[in-house]
């Protein structure tokens, strides 16, 4: 990858905090993200809700028969929370403000060099918001970081013969995964609607999962474990 680029990176709730948050992770994020930028590159960061939004979501499920719109709202507030976390760790290179509207027109002075954004409206989720920054900020590629290394041709979670796939087209990821429409706590290795407009603006996304030596060598254009989608 070129060193004057700028990549975007969905970073799930649940790599941030999967059981309580991972000041470990954040550490090891932050330094890498300074040295990445100190090599010519800018970020956008989009901060998922993970186990946070979901324990909302199912907290609400448990009292009432909750509506998606009330759902999909908690699982927002979820990434808000986190994104001003993330915010506070590269406050003295980041923008000002949490991004909450991924079409508005974002305007980087000479310092700013990380972008943090969280969730938007209901309907649209974290995946979602970093197709639409990547078509606001022109960015090529997108990196998902969740909690497991590649894409895989069946649920790793159910099948114990599952495969990781490597490289795929958007076409035979949209197969695979089966979904068409997004729903409040979805978990799929890319949301289905965002991938289909990522399909469309021909974005190369990179998923894998939390090691931030793999982050690294796919920064630097090495090999890395995870699957490229194009």
């Amino acid at each position: 990858m070129g060193g004057s680029e700028t990549v975007i990176i969905s970073l799930g709730g649940s790599v941030m905090a999967p059981s309580q948050i991972d000041v470990e992770f954040l550490k090891g994020f932050r330094e890498l993200i300074l040295k990445s930028v100190n090599g010519g590159f800018k970020f956008a960061i989009i901060c998922g809700g993970g186990k946070t939004a979901r324990e909302y979501q199912n907290a609400a499920r448990q009292v009432v028969k909750a509506v998606d719109e009330d759902l999909d709202w908690l699982g927002i507030h979820a990434t808000r929370l986190n994104a001003h976390l993330m915010r506070t760790i590269f406050r003295e290179l980041a923008f000002p403000k949490v991004v909450k509207n991924p079409n508005a027109k974002i305007r980087l002075s000479a310092s700013e060099k990380v972008v943090i954004a969280a969730g938007w409206k209901p309907g649209r989720s974290t995946d979602y918001i970093a197709v639409l920054l990547a078509k606001n900020l022109g960015a090529e590629t997108v990196i998902n970081i969740t909690n497991t290394d590649y894409v895989y041709d069946k649920d790793p979670s159910k099948f114990a013969d599952a495969k990781p796939v490597h490289e795929t087209s958007w076409k035979n990821f949209r197969e695979l995964i089966g979904v068409r429409r997004w729903s409040p706590g979805l978990n799929t290795p890319f949301d289905p609607v965002a991938a289909r407009v990522a399909e469309r603006m021909k974005l190369r996304v990179a998923v894998m999962g939390k090691d931030l030596k793999n982050l690294g060598d796919f920064l630097a254009g090495s090999p890395f474990r995870g699957t490229e989608i194009t």
